[in-house]
């Protein structure tokens, strides 16, 4: 068996990782258009001798079996967001992309997406340089579309567990503006349901000097999106958390024409299904009795997206966060309260009856990172058997890449610090001794 030191990347592995975030975060994709980055991982895991294959448009999946032991899936998001880089980083990013639309835009791998490529390929190439340190099958998701809630679901339907094994758990995590080398986990919740909607209101044009003569959509608009503020602080108990924001508002073309219509978008988050179900209800109603009153014609709804939730089993929770703190050190892992960001890796096991566990793992160097809000463990840890049970310390955490500029779930980047070593990789989970 090796020792614990055996386990950490190589200098010459290490640099490798560094130059593959590199080159990920300079060359960032959109939403389900990751073809490049695609072809890179499919490269990589070819190079490790991982067998592998497309699943869901620009997603790859590898498998990486090593005798008896459990199977656990372990996920990373591998796509941009439409933002200009302003970082000033000699990699940063300059690249383009097309939306649906045809609109040319901007791209940057702002959430972090190639930190958690990069860690999810370090940890396979850890586990299969020393296979007599673990046993078991670990499916390696590179999921594409996590920004558009579209990815999960496209790889679900495109028959990603009826072509790889049926894991027992599913992992996942997500850098944050946090100290590295630190973690927070949480147990049940983990991050909010997200419904995002575009609305329509319908008018009557008219001359800005004849106001008599229309129905106002902007009027319309602006009394619609007052009222929605009165679902969460007036339909709901104040115990219960959720958020309703408009975030965008368009409507005419001169400043004395009144529209015939305007349209605008809102977003929704909600930690409870029945409570998402009694948001959206309001919504609806709303949105449709504001038009009346107005004298207009009923309103369209339409569905952007919507992501699910994001639960985090209660006993695999235990599991994850007691083999963190063995790896990290207690003062180094908190239990935290659930956020209001929005993840669609909660469906990669909820579609087959799988639990599934997330935590966030600190990405920064700057002694302005946040630093862990508690240590103490929500509910005891039941006991481990002899498949989960460490045979020797996890590798250090100051093996794994370090971390990409990123607004994890709606927070500001952290400073990059690309000379130190970074965040927490999978493999402080994965690679225990007797079993994954």
């Amino acid at each position: 068996m090796t020792s614990p030191t055996d386990t950490v990347l190589s200098d010459l592995d290490t640099d490798r990782a560094h130059r593959i975030y590199r080159h990920l975060h300079a060359h960032p994709e959109l939403s389900m258009q990751e073809h490049a980055t695609a072809d890179l991982v499919a490269a990589e895991l070819e190079e490790l001798g991982i067998g592998h294959f497309r699943c869901g448009g620009t997603g790859v999946v590898g498998v990486i079996r090593n005798g008896d032991g459990p199977v656990v899936a372990f996920r990373a998001d591998t796509d941009g967001l439409p933002i200009a880089e302003d970082t000033g980083l000699e990699y940063a990013s300059t690249a383009t992309g097309t939306l649906e639309d045809g609109t040319v835009v901007p791209v940057m791998h702002g959430c972090g997406h190639d930190t958690h490529v990069t860690s999810l390929l370090s940890a396979a190439r850890a586990l299969t340089s020393h296979p007599d340190t673990w046993s078991g099958t670990l499916v390696l998701v590179f999921q594409p579309g996590e920004e558009v809630a579209a990815g999960a679901r496209a790889m679900v339907d495109d028959g990603l567990w009826e072509r790889a094994p049926l894991p027992e758990v599913v992992l996942g995590q997500h850098v944050m503006p946090l100290r590295s080398g630190t973690v927070d986990i949480s147990h049940g919740v983990a991050m909010a349901m997200a419904d995002a909607l575009r609305v329509t209101v319908y008018g009557k044009q008219s001359h800005g000097s004849r106001p008599q003569s229309s129905i106002d959509p902007i009027v319309l608009g602006a009394h619609v999106i007052a009222r929605l503020q009165t679902i969460v602080s007036r339909e709901l108990d104040p115990r219960t958390p959720a958020v309703v924001t408009s975030g965008t508002f368009h409507a005419g073309l001169k400043e004395n024409i009144i529209p015939d219509r305007a349209e605008f978008t809102l977003n929704i988050r909600t930690f409870e299904p029945e409570v998402r179900e009694r948001v959206l209800a309001a919504v609806r109603r709303i949105v449709s009795g504001e038009a009346a009153v107005s004298g207009a014609p009923e309103p369209l709804v339409e569905e952007i997206y919507s992501f699910p939730r994001c639960h985090n089993d209660p006993v695999q929770a235990a599991r994850v966060e007691s083999a963190l703190r063995d790896g990290l050190g207690e003062g180094n892992v908190s239990v935290a309260e659930p956020v209001m960001g929005s993840e669609d890796f909660g469906l990669l096991g909820e579609a087959v009856g799988v639990p599934s566990v997330f935590w966030m793992f600190g990405g920064s160097t700057s002694h302005r990172a946040r630093r862990p809000r508690s240590t103490t463990p929500r509910t005891s840890r039941p006991p481990w058997d002899r498949r989960w049970r460490p045979a020797r310390a996890p590798p250090s955490p100051r093996s794994w890449p370090t971390s990409a500029p990123t607004h994890g779930a709606d927070r500001p980047a952290p400073t990059p610090d690309t000379t130190k070593a970074g965040p927490v990789g999978p493999a402080f989970v994965l690679c225990r001794g007797g079993g994954i």
